[in-house]
C-alpha cells in the first residue's frame, strides 16, 4: 500500500492545527495533501497540494482541472456517476452508508477509461479503499484530525520494501542433531511460491533463507501460506527492514518474503505455532565467522542451497547454503552503529 495513493485532509478547526497535522504527514512519509483554498499551500518539492473550495478540489497549477466531490448513497446514484464522468477525467466520490461494495462496483466499472478518487473518514477505512479488486482507488483521501491519527495510519500502511538485498552463499561445516526445542511455524494470509521464503538465523549479520512449504513430502501435503522458520530464538526480517524474534511476532505482523536473487514483497503473519520439536543446528562459515540457524529436523523444511531448497533431513557438510548479510548491531530490531559479536 503506497503514500503515492494517499492525501491527508487535515481537519483542525484552526490552521496552525492543520499544519502541524501536515509536518507530523511529512515526517511520515506522506506528500500529497487537501487543503482548504484558504490555507496557503507552502508546497515543497516532490509534494502534491489539493485545494478545496465546498466540494470542489483543484489540483496545483494553471489548467489543473475541477473535480466535485461526488456523495453517493444508492446504486442509482453510483450507476448514473459512473455513466457520466468523460473518458480520461476524474471521478471523486464521498459514501454516505455502504462503502466496500459500491467501491468495488466503481473499481470494476472504471478500468482505464477514468481515474477514481474515494473519501476515506478514518485511517481504518483507507486499506479497504486502496484494496478493493486488488487495484482500489487511485487516490484515497484521508480525513486525519491530529497528528495521532497521522501515525495510526502509518502503521496499518505497507512501507518501502528493500529494493536490493545482499545475498550471499555460505558453505555448511558441520550439520546435526541437537535434541528438542521450541520452533515457530509462521502461516501467512498469502499463498507462497515454491521458491519464496522467509529470512531467518541466529545473527542478524546472516540470515538464512528458508523456504515455503509450497512443495510438500510423500507423507504431508502442501502448505503454500506456511514456512516451517526455525527455533523460537532466531531472528526473521520483517517488510520494513527491521528485525524481530520468531517468538515475537502475531497475527498482522508485515514480514519479508523474498525470492533469493530476485523480489521481495511483504505478507501478513495470520497464525503462529510453537511446538516442541527435534531440531537440527546448521553452521555456516561466513569468512570466519560461524553463522547458525536450528531448524526442525524433517522433510518439509527446506533451506535454499545452490541447487535449490534442500531438507534439513538432507543437508550435509560442504553444501553451500544461501541467505542475505545485514548490519549485525540491532537495537529492537533496528540496525544501528555498535561494536558487537555475536556467537
Amino acid at each position: 500500500m503506497s503514500r503515492d495513493r494517499i492525501a491527508i485532509r487535515p481537519r483542525s478547526a484552526t490552521p496552525a492545527g492543520r499544519r502541524a497535522i501536515r509536518e507530523r504527514a511529512r515526517i511520515r512519509g506522506f506528500h500529497v495533501f487537501v487543503l482548504p483554498s484558504t490555507d496557503p499551500p507552502q508546497r515543497r518539492p516532490g509534494e502534491t497540494v489539493i485545494r478545496q473550495t465546498g466540494r470542489t478540489l483543484r489540483g496545483a497549477g494553471a489548467g489543473a482541472p475541477s473535480v466535485h466531490l461526488r456523495r453517493i448513497g444508492s446504486e442509482a446514484e453510483l450507476t448514473r456517476v459512473l455513466t457520466s464522468v468523460p473518458t480520461g477525467g476524474v471521478l471523486a466520490i464521498e459514501w454516505v452508508a455502504d462503502r466496500v461494495i459500491p467501491l468495488e462496483n466503481a473499481v470494476a466499472a472504471r478500468g482505464h477509461r477514468f481515474s477514481l478518487w474515494a473519501l476515506a473518514r478514518t485511517h481504518q477505512e483507507v486499506p479497504g479503499a486502496l484494496g478493493a479488486l486488488e487495484h482500489g482507488a487511485d487516490l484515497v483521501i484521508v480525513d486525519v484530525d491530529s497528528s495521532s491519527d497521522v501515525d495510526a495510519l502509518e502503521a496499518i500502511l505497507e512501507g518501502p520494501l528493500p529494493m536490493r538485498l545482499d545475498w550471499a552463499y555460505l558453505p555448511l561445516t558441520s550439520v546435526g542433531p541437537v535434541g528438542v526445542g521450541d520452533r515457530v511455524i509462521v502461516d501467512t494470509t498469502s499463498l507462497l511460491l515454491p521458491e519464496e521464503g522467509l529470512l531467518v538465523g541466529s545473527a542478524a549479520a546472516f540470515l538464512f533463507h528458508v523456504a515455503s512449504e509450497a512443495v510438500g513430502s510423500r507423507f504431508s501435503r502442501p502448505r503454500a501460506f506456511r514456512v516451517n522458520a526455525g527455533a523460537a530464538h532466531s531472528y526473521v526480517l520483517l517488510a520494513d527492514g527491521t528485525t524481530r524474534y520468531l517468538s515475537e511476532l502475531a497475527p498482522g505482523d508485515p514480514v519479508l518474503i523474498a525470492t533469493p536473487e530476485a523480489g521481495v514483497r511483504s505478507v501478513r503473519v495470520g497464525r503462529v505455532k510453537v511446538e516442541r520439536r527435534p531440531l537440527v543446528l546448521m553452521v555456516a562459515d561466513d569468512r570466519g565467522t560461524a553463522r547458525t540457524l536450528f531448524a526442525q529436523e524433517a522433510e518439509s523444511v527446506r533451506v535454499s542451497t545452490r541447487s535449490g531448497p534442500v531438507s534439513t533431513t538432507h543437508l550435509r557438510a560442504g553444501m553451500e547454503v544461501r541467505g542475505i548479510r545485514l548490519p549485525a548491531a540491532r537495537h529492537l530490531g533496528r540496525a544501528i552503529e555498535e561494536t558487537i559479536e555475536e556467537r
